[in-house]
């Protein structure tokens, strides 16, 4: 005998379909069976036809299926300890289902639990963007103007007066001006199209953020020339696209690759949000660069000199070729025209520490480096590690001891000991590794005479949202 009891949308739900405003038609169709005397089971069995397909799972790979190159050489135990650390959490991340290649810088450091990508890390994804993989710091780069005969003691004065640095953005008034049409773009792309980001991207442009970033003024050992160098990524604009990329693509890990880690969690490149949020990137990419510029030119006009050129690379992006998506973090990219407006001479920018040259490079497109370089020198150990490290010594004494002769100032007025030399791999073993791995040929060294950077920012002015 038959239970009347009419059916509701929990008995389909319990048996899979998935609620829509398919329900009210099934509902009527099931209950239709049950009034015609069919059995539950009956009614389950041939309202299974309408079930929705189940979705396809990526499972991981196998262990050491799919391995990744090491352009490391450990040259002492902290960097021996280092290299088990990296090697440990590239493994794990090497499972990841899109993954088809890996690499590690000779700057490659951890940067979170194991199975994230390291600093100095490089994976390459089939068919799929991974937010993640580029982290919150979108398109962190570097940007370089040639100032002729400036003199450097002016450039890095005027400088100071234009650039900022440190949490949030310019207050009303002080603001530098954000093209309307970029901001129209913004508004065009799902990605990009709230109130809070238009507002960051209107109130960040000018703005270096702290961290490692810095604003650097050296001599050109080639030419002897005045050069001025940015290094920052996208600010708040970036950090919202990154949020809003790792929502959508921690909704197709539930529910298609379960036993991905969240952070590898990964959007498909052919899909309208894979495609939207590639767009998003390259906006952004264009926002980062109009930020540089912004500064630079500024720098400029405040002390009066003239530009002969200006180039930049990113380091800290992703990058395409064919239908395999390069996630650099913290690798800058080594083979020629690798986008639209890189140098045309092929030089991409590579710093080290305050107190070492800045490398101008070409890149060589190693195999063994899936077409990167190092970004810079990289840690062997923690900030707080560091700070454990100085012991006694105060950040100002080490700093007059690591920086003598140079010009190095923080816009916070506070020294921020956790970004000196000391706080870095040895600048002289990152660039011997980089010509033992063949990974670019050094064309220029760009001497310091000073730079600008952050310090150490007051607590009260913190926001909780980590360093960048």
């Amino acid at each position: 005998m038959n239970d009347l009891t009419p059916l509701t949308g929990h008995d389909l739900t319990a048996w899979g379909h998935t609620p829509g405003p398919q329900f009210p038609v099934l509902l009527e169709r099931a209950n239709a069976l049950l009034a015609a005397g069919n059995s539950l089971e009956d009614i389950r069995t041939a309202m299974a036809t309408e079930l929705p397909p189940k979705p396809v799972q990526y499972p991981l790979h196998d262990e050491n299926a799919v391995p990744f190159y090491e352009n490391l050489t450990p040259t002492d135990a902290d960097e021996e300890t280092n290299l088990e650390k990296v090697r440990e959490t590239m493994r794990t991340l090497m499972r990841t289902p899109t993954v088809v290649g890996g690499a590690i810088m000779p700057d490659a450091c951890p940067a979170g639990p194991v199975g994230t990508i390291p600093v100095g890390g490089i994976v390459a994804a089939r068919n799929a963007i991974h937010p993640g993989m580029h982290s919150a710091d979108i398109c962190c780069s570097l940007m370089l103007s040639d100032l002729g005969d400036a003199d450097p003691k002016a450039v890095l004065d005027a400088a100071a007066s234009v650039t900022h640095f440190g949490p949030g953005g310019r207050p009303q008034g002080k603001r530098f001006t954000v093209s309307l049409d970029l901001l129209d773009a913004f508004r065009a792309n799902p990605f990009l199209d709230s109130v809070k980001t238009i507002r960051a991207a209107q109130e960040h442009m000018g703005t270096q953020g702290d961290g490692n970033h810095f604003l650097y003024v050296g001599t050109s050992r080639a030419t002897g020339r005045t050069m001025l160098i940015t290094h920052h990524g996208s600010r708040g604009p970036g950090a919202k696209l990154y949020k809003a990329g790792m929502e959508v693509a921690e909704r197709h890990r539930r529910k298609h690759a379960k036993d991905t880690l969240k952070q590898n969690a990964w959007i498909p490149a052919d899909t309208d949000d894979g495609e939207a949020y590639w767009e998003a990137l390259q906006l952004i990419r264009k926002w980062t660069k109009m930020n540089h510029n912004s500064i630079h030119q500024a720098t400029v006009e405040s002390v009066g000199a003239s530009m002969s050129e200006r180039f930049w690379n990113e380091h800290n992006f992703v990058f395409r070729r064919g239908d395999v998506f390069y996630h650099g973090k913290g690798a800058t990219p080594a083979w020629k025209d690798f986008a639209h407006d890189a140098d045309p001479a092929g030089r991409t920018i590579i710093p080290l520490n305050m107190a070492e040259p800045v490398l101008i490079v070409k890149g060589n497109d190693a195999e063994h480096g899936l077409g990167f370089s190092p970004h810079g020198a990289g840690r062997n150990w923690s900030r707080s590690e560091h700070m454990r490290r100085l012991g006694s010594t105060t950040p100002n004494e080490a700093l007059a001891e690591e920086t003598k002769g140079l010009d190095v100032r923080f816009f916070a007025g506070k020294v921020d000991a956790s970004e000196l030399p000391s706080s870095y791999k040895p600048a002289a073993v990152v660039q011997a590794q980089i010509k033992e791995f063949d990974l670019a040929e050094i064309e220029d060294m760009i001497d310091p005479y000073g730079c600008i950077m952050a310090g150490e920012i007051p607590r009260f002015q913190r926001r909780g949202k980590g360093r960048r």
